[in-house]
């Protein structure tokens, strides 16, 4: 049985699909999706609607090439609206905008952690992972990648009782690049830290 036939659709066949920007959180639109829209989301890892003013299937951005990557589906405790968390590629909205809400959608600009994030990002979502240490390490799951941010921070520990400072900025590095992935491994990244010290900060 499709998994699709176990959610709550309406007199239409559809399902409301709201569309989150994984790395953001920001809800970037709402969509429908039918069996067909769904199945075909999942073969091709771009999200695909049914459009019910033209009355067929369309893939987000096909004619714009502004598409939207998934990450992952979830759908709600009632069974009757799916959560699509995406990497878009470029704006949302069909009138330019970041979101059908006319928001930007970006997280504070950390310099060069947020191309780090990024990249992050790309090797876990990436379709050969057979060459990437981040995608193999989060494919062993959370307790493997937590295991891997106590180690680190046991090196940094040990460093910071010895004089080698190119060690110590070294197993820093290292702390600091496997709690990112840890951080993404848990659905957030380091923006939702620097928002919390700012918070802090008040």
């Amino acid at each position: 049985m499709s998994e699709f036939k176990t959610f709550k659709i309406n007199s239409e066949g559809l399902i409301p699909a709201i569309i989150q920007d994984h790395t953001t959180h920001k809800v970037l639109m709402l969509g429908y999706m039918n069996e067909e829209a769904y199945e075909k989301t999942l073969a091709i890892q771009k999200v695909t609607f049914f459009s019910r003013s033209k009355q067929r299937l369309w893939t987000k951005g096909e004619e714009s090439g502004n598409i939207l990557n998934l990450i992952s589906i979830e759908n709600d405790c009632d069974q009757d609206t799916l959560l699509i968390k995406v990497t878009p590629s470029g704006p949302t909205c069909h009138k330019g905008t970041d979101t059908c809400w006319n928001e930007e959608n970006k997280n504070e600009d950390l310099g060069f952690l947020t191309q780090l994030d990024q990249i992050i990002q790309d090797r876990i979502s990436s379709q050969d992972q057979s060459k990437s240490y981040v995608a193999q390490l989060m494919a062993k799951g959370i307790n493997k990648v937590a295991q891997k941010v106590g180690e680190e921070a046991v090196e940094v520990v040990i460093e910071a009782k010895d004089d080698n400072e190119e060690l110590f900025l070294n197993e820093s590095a290292d702390l600091l690049f496997h709690l990112m992935l840890l951080l993404r491994a848990k659905g957030n990244n380091l923006s939702d830290v620097v928002k919390i010290l700012k918070e802090r900060n008040k």
